[in-house]
């Protein structure tokens, strides 16, 4: 059943609810378990303190055990610096709530097998995007408790000196209405803006049954578009006024100079401005636009002849690129906010070159494609901001028709960073594809695009491997962590409750805006020096701090709620 906006509101209060505000240090004592629950037929892994019993058992609600087995071997995550035994409870698969037992050690937090698992959360990680709206008032219908009024109306913006053009002097006024904050902030970046719109036109791409049918009650709902695209063309619009229209360069970002204290949308009020052209921004936008002129040309009977604008847009962001293929971004002097800078090129040369290949089939995208692609062998396993060469994969993937040659290239490009992951989950003592290094600002982004990765390959294969690897990398965020925490707020019985997220601190509202993931363990602890209160520990799984002044492991970003919108999907289509 889909839920209504009513149940969906109620349903977010109930698991807000239940969360707690505070958070052991680290949760050594505790059952481990994906507090959100598990379809039926999928893997079921849940993690034990070493110290415990060499057997586990499974109780209904009425306390009758319905499932037993023996823990596996004992072993230390490196990460964590914890031993842990694994439950397996995949035998279970009758829809129910039920709790792990095993003795010495509590009980685990009960959970459901369902198999509507992760609609609620599904929809909540859409819904973030809707609560981070530039330009819009939320009433009551459309946020509940979270209503605000409209900020950032950005009708007005300002032309920096560091991106005047001849048409464009500085101080000249543009407008670029709606779009998505970034992040905590309230700042829009073209950089990240591509990954996470991108992320989400695949996600309907390939499923778009589930999409179709996942109601959000929005804004736009009712107008003829499934949901998930209304609220990717909030962002798509915004997108698409950030180039010059005078030379085909985009701006790297829309800020205003200096980051806004923790404040509501409508009190923040300083002057905004475009600031620099850059290469990156000019191809990830590139790439952003072609993939939506391709996956939304279906509804062009609603906007006749947007895809054709977007195209158009995307080859003139391409030909400037091609023309100054080196312009990366540098903060001028007077601009305090986020840079996304990155001094590596050529994976956005090969996203961009990818996706207009796949949009036009023009034969002028496939060298540059195939040569970045094949350059790339050997580089990321999951994609990121800074990295998005396997979204050009991802892409090309699915053009088995059109591109054969191409689309067999990357299927072996996925396979292979898919495999590389594969061998890392089987190995791991938690089950996870996650090495040390993978604990960096975002990490629980990591773990979800590794998983975006791994259903890739299983898409391709039927291999089912990676497909419960993926459920491992969700399993993970959802409280199969050394923390035994959620870190998806309003979603689990112990969640995170203070991100850095200026609308969750400024709204007095105790309970954060739901559906956002937050970043997660971070060793670097950058933030450490403007926290009071400490983190966990110094390990790289337990290095997470739930407060808002924690930026660099606790506040949410667009870019990380997009894989969790994905994997979700994936596998609720995927494991039936």
């Amino acid at each position: 059943m889909i839920p209504s906006r009513p149940r969906l509101l109620a349903a977010c209060a109930l698991l807000l609810g239940a969360a707690e505000a505070t958070h052991a240090a680290h949760a050594a004592d505790a059952i481990q378990v994906n507090q959100l629950g598990f379809l039926p037929g999928s893997r079921k892994l849940a993690m034990v303190p070493a110290t415990a019993a060499g057997r586990f058992q499974v109780k209904d609600a009425a306390g009758k055990v319905v499932l037993e087995g023996p823990l596996g071997k004992a072993a230390t995550w490196d990460a964590s610096g914890l031993a842990v035994r694994t439950a397996d409870l995949s035998a279970l698969r009758a829809a129910g709530t039920y709790r792990i037992a095993v003795a010495g050690v509590p009980d685990s937090t009960p959970f459901p097998i369902s198999p509507d698992a992760y609609r609620l959360l599904d929809a909540g990680a859409i819904r973030a995007y809707t609560h981070n709206r530039a330009g819009i008032a939320l009433d009551a219908r459309v946020a509940g408790a979270w209503a605000r009024p409209a900020g950032h109306p950005d009708d007005r913006v300002l032309v920096h000196p560091s991106a005047a053009s001849a048409k464009r002097p500085a101080g000249t006024v543009i407008a670029s209405p709606k779009g998505w904050y970034d992040a905590g902030d309230y700042n829009k970046y073209v950089v990240n803006s591509g990954i996470s719109t991108y992320t989400l036109l695949a996600a309907y791409e390939h499923f778009p049954a589930w999409f179709d049918k996942l109601a959000l009650d929005l804004p736009e709902s009712g107008n003829g578009l499934p949901d998930l695209v209304n609220e990717t063309l909030w962002n798509l619009d915004w997108l698409a006024t950030m180039q010059d229209p005078g030379d085909g360069g985009v701006y790297h970002k829309l800020t205003n100079l200096s980051f806004d204290g923790m404040v509501m949308p409508d009190k923040a009020t300083a002057p905004r401005y475009v600031v620099q052209k850059t290469t990156a921004a000019a191809l990830d936008f590139a790439a952003t636009l072609a993939a939506a002129s391709r996956v939304l040309a279906r509804f062009d009977g609603k906007a006749p002849g947007r895809s054709q604008r977007w195209l158009a847009q995307a080859e003139s962001a391409w030909r400037w690129a091609v023309a100054h293929p080196a312009v990366r971004y540098r903060q001028p002097a007077d601009v305090k906010t986020g840079e996304y800078g990155d001094d590596k090129l050529d994976d956005e040369f090969a996203w961009a070159a990818a996706e207009l290949l796949a949009a036009t089939g023009k034969a002028e995208y496939r060298d540059p494609a195939q040569a970045a692609q094949a350059a790339g062998s050997a580089r990321k396993t999951e994609p990121d901001w800074g990295d998005v060469r396997a979204l050009g994969w991802i892409t090309l993937a699915g053009q088995q028709e059109r591109l054969p040659e191409d689309a067999a290239a990357a299927r072996r490009q996925i396979v292979a960073a898919a495999d590389t992951l594969l061998a890392r989950w089987q190995a791991s003592p938690y089950r996870l594809a996650m090495a040390g290094k993978d604990f960096i600002w975002g990490s629980n982004a990591v773990v979800l695009n590794q998983g975006v990765m791994l259903v890739q390959a299983y898409r391709i294969t039927g291999k089912r491997d990676y497909l419960d690897a993926a459920q491992s990398a969700l399993d993970y965020t959802l409280g199969r962590n050394p923390l035994a925490v959620s870190y998806v707020t309003g979603f689990g019985t112990r969640s995170a409750m203070h991100p850095h997220h200026r609308p969750s601190v400024a709204d007095g509202i105790a309970a954060p805006v739901p559906g956002w993931l937050v970043g997660g363990p971070n060793p670097g602890q950058q933030d450490a020096k403007d926290c009071k209160a400490a983190y966990a520990a110094q390990a790289p799984a337990l290095s997470w701090l739930d407060d808002a002044c924690s930026y660099a492991s606790n506040e949410v970003a667009i870019n990380w709620n997009a894989p969790l919108v994905y994997v979700a999907a994936a596998l609720q289509v995927l494991e039936r």
